[in-house]
Order: structure tokens, then C-alpha cells, then sequence
């Protein structure tokens, strides 16, 4: 592999105007097909498979009208006046019928039809029920219902939304993460090269490879249901990815330059050698995040796809568009200036990692890992299961008005209702009853009537009937991500026939909360399989690439500890609250598809270090045969570039803090936690330690390895020798 990047690196240096104009004409083009598309990321949600799901299509077959996206109003009173006055209620109707004279309303009701209302008459509830799907309810629409309201606030009301769609729900796309994290990246790649045109090189090729990525999305939302935070997840690794695979070649090709190798020749070498650890662990992110689509859930699906490609994005302008860049850049990358954490040192510090590499802070740290190398391995291994130990109080669930900001308006009506009218009534059950072949005149109310009787249940009303389908909404006890109502849930689904009576009717049971409900225990199902999938990918990723089966098993082993420690890190703020208001993070639930989605991720970048980091170690055994000198000096040649990586990616996932969607600030934090600690303290401390502890032992195969697995020399040895074989016959 190593000889085929080599010459793509010559290639792109030669023709460097031509990669260039191909790249920019690839921008501009799916830039203007996202233009001439209009398409447009959605919120639509399906899980295909789920009785929730069928509760839905039955509902587009017999009722279409009330198939779509629903609205909660809380309508509330400080005292006086009441809902009941006639003043309030005449305020409510004339709100409600402008209501209803909005095209995509199918039906609008309030307090005094749907008879929800606290005893005190102070809060109560009204519903709107869309006839277009949630993703497809536009925010033209929802202002227009937020107008709609204007008479019950002049009357003194207040008035709330919660639901599948209300006024304010979308959370718009902030460039803020993305500024922050392009910033951090810049400051940082300062310090680590001491040269501006070193950190501006991966930050513009990322860009370009991020605004590919991002106006694809747009243009292949015109085509498929391309969910919101699609968008927002490819954005944050095409980012985070673009910068560190360019900082891994670039790293090489300034080492080339301060050895004096010829620009043409540097380039193609650091291609050719760094080149092949980019290309290795970029496959392995793009794999483990098309592995999503194993979970049959096409959101995840479409959210695996979508990041997968940016990242495939960054990996191709990697090996492409950086070599053609440091054409024009050429010796400008090893112009140094003096930063404010290293004056004057930027040249020295360059020059002796190229020159002296033991004796940079990296080698110091990869001989005190050596020395010290048992105790660190027991008390790194110790301090990462300490920290993961509150992932075993998880709790899975999707975002409802409890986890939203105090000011937001669904979770105004979320405590507005809960507190005067009781939790189960911010979830409701809906029960889609099929009429078509029942015996009982009064099935609906008969079906109603057994449900009411279902522990857990306060009440059970019939609605809307007709094309022999009748609706029933169930309001539990207990609130929408309550376990109690999971419990509900199956346990209406179990009692289903003495539910059903004999009245010949059928029923599934349906609604948002049971559709959550059912997201969380199919993904709950899959993480398993995922995870088996995962590692066994690892295992033959890594084997291939190291050609040795230790590796690998140490690899993982590291790998799982880093996503348990993430994971105990998000439970202990997004659950349990532990520092909750320092980062403004409302504390509720775990994100049902937080844990693969981060498996997923963590898998690959974990594995971005690992071949990083090993693959510097098994070049400086082939040069030394000493297994312990080529940990401490692999070490050594990685650490620095490998700790500018790591800190450029925890930088842009903990940006994504200052965005305002729950889901979005939950997976920022979880893969910063992961990738600080999967890259500090498995692959720079706990990797190096086993890896001393055993020696050769760690690099031993069986001989049918020399015959069946492919040796795609990653680390670029065979270039190595033949430069260093030029270098002996020229004399320098």
C-alpha cells in the first residue's frame, strides 16, 4: 500500500494546480446541487418493525388526517380569572378557531373538549393534530399557530406546547461549536508546529472537505429522510478528522523538509508512510460508522452514512489535496515564528524531534511508561473503571420536556402539567383500535373501559372513530420516561386479548411515549450485536495491520474501557447532574442512541491512535529488534503529534457544548470524554505498559500469518529502507 500512496503524494505534488481545480470544482458542484435541490435535514422518525410503528401506518391507511404530528397546548391561569369563565373560554375559542383555519390543521380542541384540566381549573390541556408528518409541519405553519393564540394571552392565559412539533421545537444549526473548535484547532496546531502556514494547512483542508460533506447532506436530504442531527454529527467528525489526518502527514513531511530531503520526495514519503496509519484508521472510522445500519433503525442509518462519507472526504483530500497544497506552501511549513507558549522554541523543538527524538518530552514520557510500566497499567486500568461506574445505572430514553432548558416553552408545559395534572399527562398512550370486523356496536368504549381497569392507567377515553378505527387515548401515572411506563406499555400489550374482549376489535398501541419506548428497547437489543460487531471488526483490522493477534486483543481491551468511562461520564452529568449548571446541561435522561452511535466512533478514532502510536513502534523494532527500546522510542516519535490530535478532537466535540440541542451537547461531551482518555491514558500509558510487560511476546503469530494475512506494511518500512539505502549510497 505504502508504494501506491507514495506515488499519489509524487502525483499530487506535480500537479498541483490540477488536484486543486478538481477539488474546488467538486465543492462547487455539490454546493450548487444542494442549491438547485432546496433539500432540507428532517425530523420525521420511524422504527420499522415496532408495534408503535404499525399503530402509525394503520393510522395513514384508515385515518390519514390524524396520522401526522401532534401539538400539546397547556393552557394555564395564575387564579383568577379561571379556564371555566366564560370570558376565558370564549378567548380559547376564538384562539381555536383561527386554529382551524389553518390549511394543515386537521383537528384543534380545547380544555373544554378534550376535558383535560387540573381540579382547580388553573391548567388544561388542548391538542392539535397536523395532517402532514412531523418533519413536514414547516415553521411558517407553527408561527402562524403561535399567532393563533393571541386572544386567550390577552385574556390573561398562558400558554405552552410540547408534542412531536410546536412553535420553536427545530433547533436551529449554530456555526458557534464549529468556530470554536476551528479555533482551538488553529491555536493549538500553533504551538505543535511554531509555524502559520503549518496550522492553517489542515484547518483549510478540512473546511473544504466539511462544506463537501455539509452541502451533500443538503442535496441527498431532497431525496431521502436525512435526520437533523445527520448534519450537526458529520459536521463535528468531518471537522475533527479532516485536521488530524493532515496534522499526521504533515507532521512527516516538516520532518522530511528539517532532514533535507527534497520537497517532491518529502511530500511523497510522508504520504507514503503517514499516509498509510491515515488510510488504515480512516477505513476503520468509516466502517464502524456504516455498521449503524445494521441496527435497522433509518435514521441511525442515514446518520452512520452521512458521517461516514465526511470522513471518507477528509481521507481523500488527506492523501490528495494536502500534498498539492504543500506544493504551493512548500519550505513555508518550517518558517517558525515565536508562540506564546513556546518563544523562541518553535525551531529548536522542531529540530530536535526531527534530529533527536529521544530526547523530546515524548521519549521522556515513553521511558518513565517503560520503567513504571506495571503499576500504571493497574492504576490506569484501575482509574477508568472507577470513572465508567455509573454506566451501570443508565438509563435509556429520548429527550422530552423534562430534559429541555427551563425557558424553553415544552418544558414550561412539561412542569405546568405534571404539577397540576399529574406526569402521565405530558405522554399520553394512543391506542388505535381496528373496528373493521368487531361484533360490538360499543367496542371503542368497551376497550376503553378494560384499559382504564390496567394498573398504572388513570384514564382511558375514546376519540376519534371512523373507517373503522377508533383512537383511545390512555394517560398513565407516571411520565413519558418513567420506567413504570415502559412497564405499562408491554404489560397492556400482554393483557392484549382480555383487552380486546369479546368484541372482535384489535389493538395496537401507539403514540410518541410508546414509540420512545420502543426506540429505546430495539436499540437496547442491538447494542449487543453491534458490539460483537465491532469488535470482531477490530480484531481483524488490527490483525491485518499489525499481523500479530495481541494487538488487536489489547487494543479492544483499551477500547472498551475508554467508551465505559465515556459512558459513566454522561450518567454522572446528563443523569445524576454532577456538574450539570457549569456546563448548562438540563439533567434527565441517557440518549437511547448515544451508546452505539459513541461505540461506534470511539471504535475508529481509538483505532486512529492505536495504528499511530503501535505502528511507530513496530517501524522501530524492524530498525532495532529490541521490543522494549522500540516502546519507549515509538512513544517517543508519536506522542507529540498524537497529544495535538487528541486535544484538536476534544476540542471540537466539547464545542458542541455551546450548541443548544440536548442530543448534540450529550454525544460532544461523550466522545470528548472518550477520546481524551482513550488517547492520554489507554494508547500513550496503558498500551506502551502491556506492550513493555510482554516483551516480544506482544508481536509473536503463528506461521500460517506469513502465509494468509497480507503484510500492507501500514507503516511505510519497505520506503523507509529504500530511502535509507539511497541515503547510505549518496553518502548522506
Amino acid at each position: 500500500m505504502s508504494k501506491y500512496l507514495y506515488a499519489i503524494g509524487a502525483f499530487s505534488f506535480r500537479r498541483r494546480w490540477w488536484v486543486l481545480g478538481v477539488w474546488l470544482a467538486v465543492l462547487i458542484g455539490v454546493a450548487a446541487a444542494a442549491v438547485g435541490l432546496r433539500g432540507e435535514p428532517s425530523d420525521n422518525f420511524s422504527i420499522p418493525g415496532t408495534e408503535s410503528q404499525r399503530a402509525v401506518e394503520q393510522l395513514q391507511q384508515k385515518l390519514p388526517a390524524f396520522s401526522g404530528a401532534q401539538t400539546q397546548i397547556t393552557f394555564a391561569t395564575p387564579g383568577d380569572p379561571r379556564l371555566t369563565d366564560p370570558a376565558v373560554v370564549d378567548a380559547i375559542n376564538r384562539s381555536l378557531d383561527t386554529v382551524r383555519s389553518i390549511p394543515e390543521v386537521a383537528v384543534a380542541a380545547g380544555p373544554a373538549e378534550t376535558r383535560l384540566m387540573s381540579a382547580d381549573a388553573n391548567v388544561g390541556l388542548g391538542q392539535v393534530q397536523w395532517k402532514a408528518q412531523p418533519g413536514e409541519v414547516d415553521d411558517a405553519t407553527l408561527t402562524a399557530l403561535e399567532s393563533a393564540m393571541a386572544p386567550a394571552q390577552q385574556a390573561g392565559v398562558q400558554v405552552e406546547y410540547s408534542g412531536s412539533v410546536y412553535p420553536g421545537y427545530r433547533v436551529k444549526v449554530s456555526e458557534l461549536p464549529e468556530i470554536i473548535g476551528i479555533v482551538a484547532a488553529f491555536l493549538i496546531l500553533l504551538v505543535t508546529f511554531g509555524a502559520v502556514v503549518a496550522a492553517g494547512l489542515p484547518i483549510i483542508t478540512a473546511c473544504i472537505g466539511v462544506g463537501i460533506g455539509a452541502a451533500g447532506i443538503f442535496a441527498v436530504a431532497a431525496l431521502v429522510e436525512m435526520p437533523t442531527a445527520a448534519l450537526s454529527l458529520a459536521l463535528m467528525l468531518g471537522l475533527s478528522c479532516g485536521i488530524d489526518y493532515a496534522l499526521f502527514i504533515l507532521n512527516r513531511y516538516r520532518n522530511n523538509l528539517l532532514l533535507l530531503k527534497p520537497e517532491q520526495e518529502a511530500v511523497a514519503l510522508a504520504v507514503g508512510t503517514a499516509g498509510g496509519a491515515v488510510v488504515f484508521a480512516g477505513l476503520t472510522v468509516i466502517i464502524a460508522l456504516c455498521g449503524l445500519s445494521i441496527v435497522g433503525i433509518p435514521f441511525l442509518t442515514y446518520m452512520g452514512l452521512a458521517a461516514a462519507v465526511s470522513v471518507l472526504i477528509a481521507l481523500l483530500i488527506a492523501v490528495t489535496l494536502l500534498p498539492a497544497l504543500l506544493g504551493f506552501a512548500g519550505k513555508r511549513v518550517a518558517k517558525f515564528i515565536k508562540t506564546p507558549l513556546q518563544p523562541g522554541r518553535a525551531k529548536e523543538v522542531a529540530q530536535v524531534a526531527a534530529y533527536t527524538p529521544h530526547r523530546t518530552l515524548g521519549a521522556q514520557w515513553g521511558r518513565f511508561v517503560v520503567a513504571f510500566r506495571k503499576p500504571l497499567l493497574v492504576a490506569g486500568t484501575a482509574a477508568l473503571i472507577v470513572i465508567g461506574l455509573p454506566a451501570f445505572g443508565m438509563h435509556l430514553g429520548l429527550p422530552s420536556g423534562s430534559s429541555q432548558p427551563e425557558s424553553n416553552t415544552s418544558r414550561k408545559a412539561y412542569d405546568l402539567t405534571a404539577q397540576n395534572l399529574g406526569p402521565g399527562f405530558t405522554g399520553p398512550l394512543l391506542v388505535v383500535a381496528d373496528l373493521t370486523e368487531a361484533r360490538d356496536p360499543n367496542a371503542a368504549a368497551t376497550i376503553a373501559g378494560n384499559l382504564q381497569r390496567e394498573q398504572g392507567v388513570v384514564t382511558a377515553a375514546p376519540g376519534i372513530s371512523q373507517n373503522g378505527t377508533a383512537i383511545i387515548q390512555v394517560i398513565p401515572e407516571t411520565g413519558p420516561n418513567d420506567t413504570a411506563t415502559a412497564d405499562l406499555v408491554k404489560r397492556i400489550r400482554a393483557d392484549r386479548a382480555a383487552i380486546e374482549g369479546d368484541t372482535g376489535a384489535t389493538i395496537l398501541v401507539g403514540g410518541n411515549t410508546a414509540s420512545n419506548i420502543d426506540t429505546s428497547e430495539k436499540l437496547a437489543a442491538a447494542l449487543p450485536v453491534f458490539l460483537l460487531v465491532v469488535i470482531g471488526l477490530a480484531f481483524i483490522l488490527l490483525t491485518v495491520a499489525f499481523r500479530a493477534a495481541l494487538v488487536p486483543i489489547t487494543s479492544i481491551i483499551g477500547f472498551l474501557l475508554s467508551v465505559f468511562a465515556a459512558l459513566g461520564v454522561q450518567v454522572a452529568v446528563f443523569q445524576w447532574g454532577w456538574g450539570a449548571d457549569l456546563l448548562g446541561i438540563t439533567p434527565g435522561e441517557t440518549i437511547s442512541f448515544l451508546p452505539i452511535i459513541v461505540l461506534a466512533i470511539i471504535f475508529g478514532l481509538s483505532s486512529d491512535y492505536q495504528v499511530f502510536v503501535v505502528s511507530r513502534m513496530k517501524e522501530e523494532l524492524a530498525r532495532t529488534d529490541d521490543a522494549l527500546e522500540a516502546v519507549r522510542t515509538g512513544v517517543g516519535l508519536s506522542a507529540r503529534v498524537v497529544t495535538a490530535a487528541a486535544l484538536i478532537m476534544f476540542g471540537v466535540f466539547i464545542a458542541f457544548l455551546a450548541g443548544g440541542d440536548p442530543i448534540i451537547k450529550s454525544v460532544g461531551l461523550t466522545l470528548a470524554v472518550g477520546v481524551f482518555l482513550d488517547a492520554f491514558v489507554v494508547r500513550l500509558t496503558l498500551i506502551p505498559a502491556i506492550m513493555g510487560i510482554l516483551g516480544r511476546k506482544v508481536w509473536a503469530h503463528s506461521r500460517w500469518f506469513e502465509k494468509y494475512v497480507p503484510d500492507v506494511d501500514i507503516e511505510g518500512t519497505a520506503l523507509e529502507r529504500a530511502d535509507r539505502r539511497e541515503m547510505a549510497s549518496t553518502g548522506t
